[in-house]
């Protein structure tokens, strides 16, 4: 929680943080973790009514324990309340702020004592400030997303992100069925994703690392998976991936038999890409390199297909990535548009005459998707989306025919997608 408060991204520092502790507990610790910063802001509603002097007169290191035991309390029914509340104050003074552990011990009693009557209140998808208190989001996020959908729809996209995702594989050089079929023979029941043919949902339990020792796969959302059924990229002829890593997409292009050229600006981030490039054994159909996508060093109209999948804001991964809620703010939005921007026009200068360019977020926000395809195809005239029919559900599709996943509505993860040709 230090890590966070420092800016750090909880994926990363979990890994960190967990280095060394049993598959069973890890799995645990997860839970509490990525739970508690999930509903932080639902957490910090029962806490504010506890502290007379408000939450912002609380010791961070007192604070992140109190959410911590909350959620304990709350929302894991396998954790027995006095574990919950002793474990929060040895933690407290182990934080080493012995001081407030009688503080700790009182709040969680407390707590426990009216746990029974800590329902939703009553009309909280009413208002954007009840949206944003119990559906556990910034308030200036919850005032965009209900001035897109209105609130019925705004408040189903709170529920969906607050939500435990699953865990989805999507297999390389062998069919779902297959895959599937395989990791049975393991005990392990994955279960297709009727939507999306690609994909698996593995089970609660699965232990990923057996799963990719058994069938070659990425881990991969069925959002991400649409990304490149969308994109139906040739098999053949050279294709670039300029903002590659983690390489999913990138795995799942090579192992379809394109020759795929992987880059991405952090050194560190193509570390995850080699990783999956040697355990897939495509090795003789990727190649890795680190480059700036805005200025990606290769000859000008020289690739017959470039994938962007840029770096964007990550709306719509709030539910699998749970710290971007509380660290994105508003102006971030901006900044990564103009990055967007120019990653688009420096990648759409290596399409050939007559070659795809395929641009693609994570993102739900509109000047990330659709305002800023619009803008690119006003300044950049010789480029047309060409969206190909039946190759993925047309609940996926907007009125103009680009890829639309949203959480509230696919139960996925976001994602945008369009498809433009090159002018020969």
């Amino acid at each position: 929680m230090r890590a966070l408060r420092r800016r750090h991204l909880l994926d990363s520092a979990f890994d960190r943080a967990a280095v060394g502790v049993e598959a069973g507990e890890r799995g645990w610790l997860r839970e509490l973790v990525y739970g508690t910063v999930r509903l932080r802001g639902r957490i910090d509603h029962h806490l504010a009514g506890r502290v007379r002097r408000g939450l912002d007169s609380v010791d961070p290191d007192v604070l992140d324990t109190l959410r911590l035991g909350t959620y304990q309390l709350l929302e894991m029914g396998s954790v027995p309340p006095y574990a919950a509340i002793s474990e929060s104050v040895e933690l407290v003074r182990w934080a080493g702020v012995p001081r407030a552990a009688g503080f700790v011990n009182g709040v969680l009693r407390g707590l426990h004592r009216e746990r029974d009557r800590l329902a939703p209140p009553a009309g909280w998808k009413e208002t954007p400030e009840g949206l944003a208190r119990w559906g556990s989001h910034p308030r200036w996020l919850v005032d965009r997303w209900v001035g897109r959908w209105g609130r019925k729809e705004a408040a189903a996209l709170l529920e969906a992100n607050n939500r435990r995702p699953f865990l989805y594989i999507n297999p390389i050089g062998m069919t779902a069925s297959r895959a599937a079929g395989l990791l049975a023979e393991r005990g392990v029941e994955a279960a297709e994703v009727p939507a999306v043919p690609g994909s698996l949902r593995l089970p609660a339990d699965a232990r990923l690392s057996e799963v990719l020792e058994t069938v070659p796969a990425v881990v991969q959302d069925p959002a991400a998976a649409l990304v490149v059924e969308y994109a139906a990229l040739p098999a053949e002829g050279r294709v670039l991936d300029l903002c590659a890593a983690p390489g999913g997409k990138a795995a799942a292009l090579a192992g379809s038999g394109a020759r795929v050229t992987a880059m991405d600006r952090a050194p560190s981030r193509l570390e995850r890409v080699v990783e999956n490039v040697t355990r897939l054994g495509l090795s003789d159909r990727m190649d890795v390199l680190a480059g700036d996508a805005t200025a990606p060093p290769f000859a000008e109209r020289s690739a017959d297909a470039v994938l962007l999948d840029v770096p964007c804001s990550g709306t719509g991964t709030l539910g699998r990535h749970p710290d971007g809620r509380w660290r994105l703010a508003p102006q971030d939005i901006e900044a990564l548009a103009e990055l967007q921007r120019r990653i688009l026009d420096g990648g759409a200068r290596l399409v050939r005459p007559g070659g795809l360019l395929v641009y693609a977020t994570c993102s739900l926000e509109e000047e990330e998707n659709t305002v800023q395809v619009e803008d690119f195809l006003k300044r950049t005239p010789e480029f047309v989306p060409e969206p190909v029919p039946d190759v993925v559900d047309d609940r996926f599709l907007d009125e103009a025919g680009r890829l639309e996943v949203v959480p509230q509505r696919s139960g996925f993860d976001g994602s945008f997608a369009v498809r433009m040709r090159r002018a020969g």
